[in-house]
Order: structure tokens, then sequence, then C-alpha cells
């Protein structure tokens, strides 16, 4: 498993092919502005292009490895100095400081975002308290179907509140 893990993490020295640190942070903010819809193919060319890599193969991991990253460091209520724990000992010291320096630059700017979303998409239980429900019940033996009317609006918002949850909730244990 540790080789795996290293082979995982040596990806992110493709990010030294970069000719600027701006490249970086373009690919960087990139990542979290698409964190819930993914790359569209301009984005993954103009990656490859900087990155000067040939084909999706050669990126799909170290975009792995970035967006593991990001969210460890967005979602982790870190603080600057505590960004170079996340990455593990396979990781190059100058690579290291390279990214704490550049999540440090979005730290704020991400949790900020973050605390956006939350606000806007309030949890599952105060949505559903909140929402006019009409709950169908039909007795059977020992079971009961319960049903939900709601309207589309109610569930796109429900939705939304258990992914940021998940979200939340989920990437604590990486």
């Amino acid at each position: 498993m540790g080789d795996e893990n290293h082979a995982m993490w040596g990806h992110l020295q493709l990010l030294v092919r970069a000719s600027s640190t701006e490249m970086v942070d373009y690919i960087l903010q990139a990542l979290w502005r698409t964190r819930r819809t993914g790359l569209d193919a301009a984005d993954r060319k103009i990656f490859r292009d900087i990155l000067q890599l040939s084909n999706d193969s050669d990126l799909d991991p170290l975009l792995v490895c970035l967006r593991v990253l990001i969210r460890r460091c967005a979602y982790g209520n870190l603080d600057g100095d505590e960004i170079s724990k996340l990455f593990p000992a396979e990781v190059l010291p100058e690579l290291q400081r390279l990214l704490t320096l550049r999540f440090q630059k979005f730290l704020k700017e991400w949790q900020e975002d973050i605390s956006k979303e939350q606000a806007s998409s309030p949890r599952l239980r105060s949505t559903a308290s909140q929402t006019k429900l009409r709950i169908d019940t039909e007795q059977t033996k020992d079971k009961k179907d319960v049903k939900f009317l709601l309207a589309k609006d109610t569930m796109d918002m429900m939705l939304q509140s258990m992914y940021c949850v998940k979200d939340t909730n989920g990437n604590i244990s990486l």
C-alpha cells in the first residue's frame, strides 16, 4: 500500500512543469471552481498545455491528488500553518512549500465559499421541518408506507443540503 500511495502522490511533481506560480494558481482555482461539476474538455486541454502533457491519463492522477489536498485544506478548518501537515512524506519539500503557499493564498476565499454555500443551503433537518409536506400513510401488517409529495424546488434544496453535509462530513476522514 505504501508503494501505491507513493505512486499517487508522485504525480504532484508534474506541477513543476508549469511555467509560473500563476499557472499553478489557475489550476487550483479551476479545480475549486469545478469541484461540483468536474472539469470540462476546455479546462482539461488548458491544464495539459500548462503542464506539457500529451493526454488525460497523465493528467487525471494529478487532479485526484490536488482535489484531495484542496478539500482537506478547505474543509479541514485549517489555519495557514497547518496546511503543510496535509502532505504525505512522499511529496518533495519544495513542492510542499509551493503548494502550502498557494493554498494559504486561497484558503480564506475557499472557506468563505463554503460558508456561503452552507448558509444558502440549510441543513436537511431544518429544510424538512420548514417544508410543507403532504404525507400519505398506509398501514399494512408490520409495515408502514410513507409517501412524501414535494415541490421540485424543495427537493432540489434538500438534495443540495445533503450534498453539502456529505462534503463537510465525508472529507474529514481523508
